[in-house]
């Protein structure tokens, strides 16, 4: 059984309270129905009901009667989450009126939902941008305990079965911190790390990339990457985790035991993290391109409760793998 259907089933077997905010996207409309026909999660819908239920009835998606569909409007519940909101945000500034407007947004009510323990998770963003989805979780939500900084990783799923985890890699950051410094890029490591561990199952082996492998080059781009393997081995020290390493060093077994021999990572890595998002976006895309991955992500990391986000360009299937990797996220 491959990673994506272990994470089906574990999905399955235990069933997550997922919000999706845009309840009324045709896309996400359709990827629900197909989410509750396989049982994979139980959903919160936001939108108008009676233009969900409308628009499920004239596609013939006759699972969503099996969702629960919010009124962000009408819902009597609301008073309790604009409250919540208000007592979450008055020391920043947030009157209860400007409360009782955000608790309206879906993306905000989806979070308030999760920080009252009504739901495990949120999937948004196919009509929205990423910091539209990202900023209600800051506010609300927040990060975990000694993690300040949120990152996107990426499960790639290369047909070079002799490398990572038969195939299998996560890659981070790829998706939002511009240039990290050394103690982000350690959280970004750890985060990860767990990542691999919750969602895909495996036990990670964490290679920080650089262009230099243990000394072979100077630079303070280098020093950056060092500092953060000191950094992240002390935040978690149970994790494998080596650098600084080039990635034929990190990927290939026979580079790995030249330039840093006795390393437990090198030439073995399943996880690698990039040095600063140009090269993490680049570089993933260069591997789905040339070697024909399935990229699946970008998997927001770091925050205190699951909130993924999708692109706007996403098709229904894309929905539905998020799903089950937020559902992975929220039963860890």
């Amino acid at each position: 059984m491959d990673i994506l259907q272990k994470m089906l089933k574990r999905a399955q077997d235990n069933p997550q309270r997922i919000v999706l905010p845009e309840g009324d996207e045709p896309r996400t409309l359709e990827a629900a129905n197909l989410i509750l026909r396989d049982k994979i999660a139980k959903l919160i819908l936001i939108g108008n009901p009676e233009t969900i239920r409308q628009m499920a009835a004239e596609k013939g998606y006759e699972y969503i009667a099996e969702a629960e569909i919010m009124d962000p409007v009408n819902d009597p519940r609301m008073p309790m989450y604009a409250n919540l909101l208000y007592e979450l945000r008055k020391a920043k500034g947030m009157t209860e009126e400007e409360a009782k407007k955000k608790a309206q947004d879906p993306l905000y009510l989806g979070c308030l939902l999760i920080k009252n323990g009504d739901a495990d998770g949120e999937l948004a963003g196919a009509r929205g941008t990423t910091a539209d989805t990202i900023r209600p979780a800051f506010q609300i939500l927040k990060t975990k305990p000694g993690v300040g900084i949120v990152s996107g990783a990426f499960l790639m799923f290369t047909p070079a079965k002799q490398l990572g985890e038969d195939g299998f890699l996560v890659f981070a950051d790829c998706a939002v911190n511009p240039n990290p410094d050394a103690q982000q890029l350690a959280q970004i490591a750890v985060s990860t790390a767990e990542t691999a561990r919750s969602i895909a199952g495996i036990e990670p082996r964490v290679a920080m990339l650089s262009f230099s492998t243990k000394g072979s080059a100077k630079h303070e781009n280098v020093d950056k990457v060092t500092a953060a393997l000191q950094m992240a081995k002390e935040m978690a020290p149970e994790l494998e985790i080596d650098g600084e390493l080039q990635a034929d060093a990190a990927l290939i077994p026979s580079v790995g035991e030249k330039k840093a021999p006795g390393s437990k990572v090198a030439g073995h890595a399943n996880v690698l993290v990039f040095p600063d998002l140009q090269a993490g976006n680049i570089g993933y895309k260069l591997v789905e391109r040339f070697s024909g991955a399935d990229a699946v992500g970008p998997i927001l990391q770091g925050i205190a409760a699951p909130v993924n986000d999708l692109s706007r360009g996403c098709k229904v299937q894309d929905i539905v793998q998020m799903v089950i990797i937020t559902a992975n996220q929220a039963i860890k």
